[in-house]
C-alpha cells in the first residue's frame, strides 16, 4: 500500500498539487487575464475602424469637444446614442487615433460580456455552466466581428448582462442594477422597458422615498435622451421619429407576424442552430432542475424578446443586431444543456445520460462549425475593412485631390455609407460640402434640383472600385447603380485599388 501511495503521488503529481488547490475564483482571474491579452493581440493584429453609427458618435462627440452642437439631421443619419457620443467625445481628444480607440471600447465591452455571462452562469447554475457559457460566447464569431468593427450593440448587451448579474447576486438590489440599466438606456431605448419593469419589481416592497429614488434612476435614460434631442434639434422626440422614418425608407419595417417570424431566423444567424436547439432544451431543464434560480435570466430573456417584437411591430427597424440581448441569454441556457449535469449528484444514471446527450450536442455544434465557418473569410473581411478606410484616407490626401478640393470644396459620394468616414478623415465639422449622390437623385424625385445643380457646377466625386463597391458603397436595394458611374465632364484625378476620384472643376 505504501509503495502504491508513493507511485500515485510521484513528482509529476506533486507539481500539479498547487494547481489543484487553486480556487475557482483564481482560475477565473487567470482566464480573464488571458482573454484580455488575446483581445489586445486581436486589436493590433486586425486594426479595424468603427462602423457607420460609431463613426457618427465620434463626429458628434468631436463637435461637442470643439464647443459645437452636433447636427443630427443628416442624410440617412443613424439614431443618436447619448452615451456613445460622450465616449466619442473622449476618444476625439486623441485626434485620428480616436477612431481606433472607439473600436477598443467595443472590444473591451466584448470581454466584459464574456466575463458577465460566465459570472451569471456560475451564480445561477454552477461553475461548469459558467465556463461553458463563457466559451460559447467566445465562439460566436458574429459577435466578435461586430466588436472588431466598433458596433455599439456589444456595449449595450454587456451592460444588460451585468445588470442581470447584479440582480442575481442580491435580489431587489435596486440602485446598482437601475444605474447599469440607465447606462444601457443611453445606448438603446430597449433598456427603458427593462428599467421600468425592474422599477416595478423593486417598488413592490419599497417605501415611498425609495420608490421615488429608484424612479429617478430608471428615468435617466429617456430623460437624458429627450433632453439631448431637444437641445440639439428643438424636438424632444426627434430620434424616435427619425428612426421610424428611416426604417421605412430603407425597407427595414415589418408587420407583427413577420417580426415574430424573424425571431428564429435572427437567433439562428447570431447563435447558430446547435446553440439554439441546446438553448430550448436548456430552458426546460433549468426550469425543472432549478426553478428559483432560473427566474431572473429567464425573465430577462422574455422581456428582451418582447421588446424586440413590440418595437418591430411599432415600426422600428427589424435587424438581427437588435436581437443580440435575447440571443446572449439563449447562449446561457445552451450552456445549461451542455454543463447542467454538474448540478446533479455524482454517479447517478441521470447525470451520465445527461453527459452523453451534452457530448452529442457539442459534437453536433463542432461539426456544424467545421462545415460552415470560414476563418479565412472572417479575417479577410476585417482586413478589407482596414484597407478600405486607409485607402480612402490615402485617396483624399493625394496632392491632386487636395488641389481639386481647394478649387471645388464640394465632395460627392455614392450614398451615405462613406460620409462619416470621409468627414472624420478630412477633419471637418460641417456636412454641407460632403454629400451623397443618392440624396441628389432622391431630391430630384421630390422635385428639388438644388443639390443636383450644386454638384454639376463643380465637385469632386469618389467612386469605390472592386470589392469596395460591395462592402462600402451598397447600402440597400434602393440605391441607384447610376450613382456609381462617373458623369460626363468629369476627369479622373486619382485611382487606386479601391477608389477612383474624379473632378469637373
Amino acid at each position: 500500500m505504501e509503495s502504491a501511495t508513493l507511485t500515485r503521488f510521484g513528482p509529476g503529481s506533486i507539481r500539479l498539487g498547487p494547481l489543484r488547490a487553486m480556487r475557482g475564483a483564481t482560475w477565473a482571474k487567470i482566464a480573464f487575464a488571458v482573454m484580455c491579452v488575446g483581445a489586445l493581440i486581436g486589436y493590433f493584429a486586425f486594426p479595424t475602424y468603427p462602423t457607420y453609427d460609431s463613426f457618427y458618435a465620434l463626429l458628434w462627440g468631436r463637435d461637442l469637444l470643439h464647443a459645437h452642437l452636433p447636427d443630427f439631421r443628416v442624410y440617412r443619419g443613424p439614431t443618436e446614442h447619448p452615451l456613445a457620443i460622450a465616449f466619442g467625445m473622449l476618444c476625439s481628444i486623441f485626434g485620428e487615433g480616436g477612431a481606433r480607440l472607439m473600436v477598443l471600447g467595443s472590444i473591451a465591452s466584448f470581454v466584459a460580456l464574456v466575463a458577465g455571462l460566465y459570472r451569471l452562469g456560475r451564480l445561477c447554475f454552477g461553475p461548469v455552466v459558467g465556463v461553458v457559457a463563457g466559451l460559447l460566447v467566445l465562439s460566436r464569431f458574429f459577435l466578435e466581428n461586430l466588436a472588431a468593427q466598433g458596433y455599439l450593440d456589444i456595449s449595450y448587451v454587456a451592460l444588460i448582462v451585468w445588470a442581470v448579474v447584479l440582480e442575481v447576486e442580491r435580489p431587489r438590489r435596486g440602485t446598482p442594477v437601475l444605474a447599469t440599466l440607465a447606462a444601457a438606456g443611453l445606448l438603446r431605448p430597449d433598456a427603458w422597458v427593462l428599467a421600468g419593469v425592474y422599477w416595478l419589481w423593486c417598488s413592490w416592497r419599497a417605501d415611498n422615498r425609495t420608490r421615488l429614488k429608484y424612479l429617478a434612476i430608471a428615468a435617466i435614460g429617456p430623460v437624458v435622451w429627450v433632453l439631448v434631442d431637444l437641445i440639439v434639434t428643438g424636438k424632444p422626440f426627434y430620434s424616435l421619429n427619425s428612426t421610424a422614418g428611416l426604417a421605412q425608407e430603407l425597407g427595414r419595417t415589418q408587420g407583427l407576424s413577420s417580426v415574430i417570424g424573424s425571431l428564429w431566423t435572427f437567433a439562428v444567424r447570431i447563435d447558430k442552430l446547435p446553440v439554439l436547439l441546446g438553448a430550448l432544451a436548456g430552458i426546460a431543464l433549468a426550469i425543472w432542475l432549478t426553478p428559483r434560480r432560473v427566474r431572473t435570466p429567464l425573465g430577462a430573456l422574455v422581456l428582451l424578446l418582447g421588446v424586440f417584437v413590440l418595437e418591430g411591430a411599432a415600426g422600428a427597424s427589424v435587424i438581427d443586431r437588435y436581437l443580440m440581448g435575447a440571443a446572449i441569454m439563449l447562449v446561457l441556457f445552451c450552456a445549461v444543456a451542455i454543463g447542467g449535469w454538474a448540478m446533479l449528484e455524482r454517479g447517478t444514471l441521470l447525470r451520465r445520460v445527461w453527459m452523453g446527450f451534452a457530448a452529442l450536442l457539442v459534437v453536433y455544434g463542432a461539426a456544424s462549425a467545421a462545415t460552415t465557418l470560414s476563418l479565412t473569410s472572417l479575417s479577410n473581411t476585417l482586413a478589407y475593412h482596414e484597407d478600405f478606410h486607409k485607402g480612402l484616407a490615402v485617396a483624399l490626401r493625394a496632392p491632386a485631390v487636395e488641389r481639386e478640393l481647394r478649387r471645388c470644396p464640394l465632395l460627392t459620394l455614392p450614398n451615405n455609407k462613406l460620409i462619416p468616414d470621409t468627414r472624420w478623415i478630412l477633419d471637418t465639422t460641417s456636412q454641407h460640402n460632403i454629400v451623397a449622390r443618392s440624396q441628389a437623385r432622391a431630391d430630384v424625385r421630390k422635385g428639388s434640383h438644388t443639390l443636383e445643380n450644386r454638384i454639376r457646377r463643380g465637385s469632386v466625386a469618389v467612386y469605390p472600385l472592386g470589392s469596395a463597391v460591395f462592402y462600402e458603397a451598397i447600402v440597400d436595394v434602393g440605391d441607384d447603380a447610376r450613382d456609381q458611374i462617373p458623369q460626363d465632364g468629369y476627369r479622373r484625378i486619382f485611382t487606386s485599388r479601391y477608389y477612383a476620384i474624379y473632378g469637373n472643376c
